[in-house]
């Protein structure tokens, strides 16, 4: 069976010591960027290859060129990861993180521009695999070097003209932050407060339910809602700095709606270039 968006707890614990199964820890906080891999170190799934968000899914080299906080990696540096890890296309490919999968959407998403598609979340994460008390472990593994060669889809990546351009088509923006931040009310991250005029406001936390995705058929209730009509490729996801905008997408491929894209930027990337237009509430800002 391929897993190709989620994968339960349970279901992951049977099937670690299959060899073409490698997972992915990919804890990871903002506030304290070396502490899950702290947390890596202490304690894991066994045969975990820790993923740190800054270090080996971002390319943090190219910040300040309007590529925001969390800059998208290149193919080539990605895949040279990947490869060290020992992932081949063959591989099951399963990625978590402390619970709500936003790191690990991020990983799922880069593999899937990558055309890999056996490559899931695991439901709940670490938290949720503790709270089932399945094995874990200190023990570093060690990785046999493989080769992975592999393009991005630059089709469902777009920067901020072409963001412009989309929503001056009518398509639709959806900003994964929470809606206190969109509003411009609670910003402790980026220095500058508000959203991107145009775009409409969906936390990713309402993908969610204790901890877990909703179902199946109750996602894609929500989303066709939000997509009012429009194909899923009309949607662009866009959070703080391209993180948790990719559990957007997850969400709706979980549901059956392929095809949304990522502004890779987003809000973080929006606001480097002081001419872009700033929205608070239902006011905007030149």
């Amino acid at each position: 069976m391929v897993w190709n968006t989620l994968v339960q707890a349970e279901t992951l614990s049977v099937a670690l010591s299959r060899p073409d199964v490698v997972v992915l820890d990919c804890r990871f906080s903002i506030l304290a960027p070396a502490a899950g891999e702290d947390a890596y170190q202490q304690s894991h799934v066994p045969g975990a290859f820790y993923a740190h968000l800054e270090r080996d899914l971002s390319d943090m080299s190219r910040r300040g060129q309007g590529e925001g906080r969390h800059p998208f990696p290149n193919a080539q540096d990605f895949t040279a990861r990947l490869s060290r890890w020992g992932i081949t296309p063959q591989h099951h490919v399963v990625a978590y993180d402390d619970g709500d999968g936003a790191q690990a959407a991020r990983l799922w998403f880069l593999m899937r521009l990558l055309g890999h598609e056996k490559v899931a979340v695991l439901d709940g994460g670490w938290a949720r695999w503790k709270a089932q008390m399945l094995p874990t472990t200190h023990e570093i593994p060690r990785a046999t070097p493989a080769r992975y060669a592999g393009q991005f889809d630059a089709r469902r990546l777009l920067d901020a003209q072409q963001v412009q351009a989309h929503l001056a088509a009518n398509e639709l923006l959806v900003d994964a932050r929470g809606a206190d931040r969109f509003r411009g009310e609670n910003e402790m991250i980026d220095p500058v407060a508000g959203h991107v005029p145009g775009a409409v406001s969906r936390p990713f936390v309402q993908n969610l339910r204790d901890g877990r995705f909703k179902p199946v058929a109750e996602l894609a209730d929500e989303f066709r809602a939000l997509l009012q009509g429009r194909s899923p490729d009309q949607l662009v996801a866009m959070c703080g700095s391209g993180v948790t905008a990719c559990h957007h997408i997850l969400a709706m491929e979980r549901a059956g709606l392929k095809g949304a894209r990522l502004y890779t930027g987003s809000w973080s990337g929006w606001i480097e270039d002081p001419r872009r237009p700033v929205a608070r509430d239902v006011e905007s800002v030149d």
